[in-house]
């Protein structure tokens, strides 16, 4: 059977308990979201995470997604000071990462890269109380567009129904051929296309006709099947026929087919178009 503490005893406890405290740091644990960068400097087809914090004496960031949490070794809590990225960071589907310290880079070290091993979570190390920059880079592919992450929750990122979430931007082009034939019109053949999609899910598919001019379509990427992009977009000629795009991409990202089927209960018109084999 225990026996009761007497009252000299517990009070000496807790003198102790003190004591400990005082020379112990405070682990403390705090997290934010990373704001979605504005700036258009970052070009096509990279990701970018640029983290700013305020660190007292020694912490440890963790990155995964567009949320940083903040491990507090040593020193009082870490402060965000306006980090920001162009993407979430991806999982499964990251490539080509890079990891980049700025600001008093020899106090800022990376501990783990990304992996499977840790959900695709870069750790990062911080020593010293000062103003600490580090960027994190990799490249974006239309496969990492769809990761099982949270969107940027600022009212800008999510698209589509239930389930689906766009998160990034991209751009695709390359030669190729196909056509586009409109009953009563005749067809007209294309050739090199370009494709353009924003933070908003808006898609921009435009080709050059043996006519001379560009063959424009816009519209909303709606969802993903098995590597296919679909998107609900117009025609950009007067009639503006609606109708569902549909866009192929390979394993690196770049579209290599569309079809569009497009109506307006009248008119109809018919799409094709395939990169040329390189």
């Amino acid at each position: 059977m225990l026996k009761a503490m007497k009252p000299p005893n517990l009070w000496r406890a807790v003198a102790l308990a003190g004591a400990f405290s005082a020379c112990f740091p405070v682990w403390a644990d705090s997290q934010f979201r990373v704001r979605k960068m504005t700036r258009g400097d970052v070009p096509p087809g990279k990701g970018q995470c640029d983290i700013v914090l305020q660190v007292d004496q020694e912490v440890e960031a963790t990155i995964r997604g567009d949320m940083v949490l903040l491990h507090t070794i040593s020193g009082r809590e870490a402060r965000n000071l306006g980090s920001e990225c162009n993407a979430p960071l991806p999982g499964r589907d990251l490539q080509d990462f890079n990891f980049l310290p700025l600001d008093n880079g020899d106090a800022v070290r990376l501990a783990a890269a990304p992996s499977p091993h840790n959900d695709y979570a870069a750790v990062v190390r911080i020593r010293g109380g000062n103003r600490y920059h580090f960027r994190l880079e990799w490249r974006t592919t239309l496969l990492s567009q769809f990761e099982d992450r949270d969107d940027f929750h600022d009212g800008g990122g999510r698209r589509g129904g239930t389930g689906f979430s766009w998160n990034n931007a991209f751009h695709s082009e390359g030669r190729g051929h196909g056509s586009s034939t409109r009953n009563g019109s005749g067809s007209q053949r294309l050739f090199e296309a370009k494709v353009d999609v924003d933070w908003a899910g808006h898609v921009l598919a435009s080709f050059r006709t043996d006519g001379g001019r560009s063959f424009i379509l816009s519209g909303t990427v709606i969802g993903s099947d098995d590597g296919t992009l679909k998107a609900d977009v117009v025609t950009g000629d007067p009639l503006r026929l609606p109708g569902s795009l549909y866009l192929s991409r390979d394993p690196r990202g770049e579209v290599y087919r569309m079809t569009l089927d497009a109506t307006n209960g009248q008119e109809r018109l018919h799409l094709e178009w395939e990169r040329n084999h390189r």
